[in-house]
């Protein structure tokens, strides 16, 4: 009888680990882009949130339970990715983290949102936090937070009366086209070519024909970072010789591997760079270099300071709790002082919007060089 009891007591505590395994984990999915156009920058994200997620289970975890991540591919596909986030719902996330392409969050985050799991992500379309999605953050600057601090280096840095506009005919690019084109009406500045081009289109050959023809005194470039190296290849090859200006998707260290020397003297408003002159971003980017053997980009400060994110969040709250964690977030504001992981002082609105510093930056010999730190905008809750 001994024996056979012992083995029972056996049974049942192998059929409770699970259980007691799952109490001390907390589950966060990423869904994220890492095949298609935006492999590049998805892996970059993933990457950086699998460092974080190894430091701070390193460190204790969160509230004492260990971060168990799982990664969902959207092969950058908008309606793959929404098929990605109801496998990621399967799963009874704690928070979704993801995507980047503002294409894919805007039809996967009602989901998410339906199921009161709060999700943040990299996109930077205006429309993702326009739409009342009270579960949906950003880590990035939004469109409308970028676009005037560029508007205002074009008209008062570069003194350019006229502009030409090439921008991505997706949610991302006629997002941010709309806004900039809005803020260089407000300035007198105006518009002389505005041209549309192609997801992962390969040929620029006819939009530099179109720019040059147009003789503006800039062109403002909105693409992804491999169609960014593509344009700049061409505008070499084709002798364009005006400035050209951008976000950070033009500047980023992906594009300057891509482009070469056709990168070399672009210029432009980045909202997160791994060249920041700040230590917290520089020991950031020597931690990422050291694991992976290549320079981070704005993408990977993204993945790592969504999942420190949720770690102070969490621990203001004191608990695992969704509706808590989304309700905290809305106008939180986390400094270095009070997470380190987070890189750079950071607020959000009530609508999911990020502020704070960002910079102006120039493509030299190679390389990203800060010019310039742009103050916050000020940006509070009611």
């Amino acid at each position: 009888m001994k024996r056979r009891e012992l083995l029972s007591a056996i049974a049942l505590l192998a059929l409770a680990a699970p259980a007691v395994q799952a109490a001390e984990t907390v589950r966060i999915a990423d869904v994220i882009e890492l095949s298609g156009n935006g492999a590049t920058v998805g892996n970059m994200w993933k990457n950086a949130v699998e460092m974080a997620v190894e430091e701070i289970n390193a460190a204790g975890g969160i509230l004492g339970r260990q971060i168990e991540i799982t990664h969902f591919d959207t092969q950058s596909n908008p309606g793959v990715s929404r098929a990605a986030v109801q496998k990621a719902l399967d799963l009874d996330p704690y928070v979704i983290l993801g995507p980047i392409y503002s294409s894919s969050t805007k039809v996967n985050m009602q989901l998410a949102q339906q199921a009161g799991v709060p999700q943040i992500v990299g996109s930077e379309a205006s429309v993702i936090t326009e739409m009342g999605n009270p579960f949906v953050f950003r880590t990035s600057l939004s469109q409308a937070a970028s676009m005037p601090k560029l508007a205002n280096y074009i008209r008062d840095g570069v003194g350019a009366k006229s502009v030409a506009v090439l921008w991505v005919n997706n949610d991302f690019g006629r997002g941010g086209r709309d806004a900039f084109v809005t803020e260089m009406d407000k300035r007198g500045i105006k518009v002389v070519a505005d041209i549309s081009s192609e997801v992962g289109q390969s040929d620029f050959a006819a939009d530099v024909v179109k720019i040059k023809q147009a003789a503006p005194d800039v062109a403002f470039v909105y693409l992804h970072e491999e169609e960014s190296a593509r344009f700049l290849r061409e505008a070499k090859k084709q002798g364009l010789g005006i400035p050209l200006i951008g976000e950070t998707t033009l500047l980023n260290q992906k594009v300057i591997e891509l482009a070469g020397d056709a990168a070399n003297g672009v210029k432009g408003h980045v909202g997160l760079s791994a060249d920041a002159p700040l230590p917290s971003i520089q020991a950031f980017r020597d931690k990422f270099v050291a694991r992976y053997d290549t320079t981070p980009d704005h993408n990977a400060i993204k993945g790592y300071l969504a999942v420190y994110t949720v770690k102070e969040i969490t621990e203001r709250t004191g608990k695992f709790d969704r509706q808590a964690f989304a309700d905290s977030l809305h106008c939180a504001k986390i400094t270095l002082e009070d997470e380190p992981g987070i890189l750079i002082d950071t607020f959000w609105d009530d609508n999911g919007d990020v502020d704070r510093i960002s910079f102006l930056a120039e493509v030299v010999d190679g390389k990203q060089k800060i010019v310039d730190t742009l103050p916050p905008l000020g940006v509070r809750c009611d």
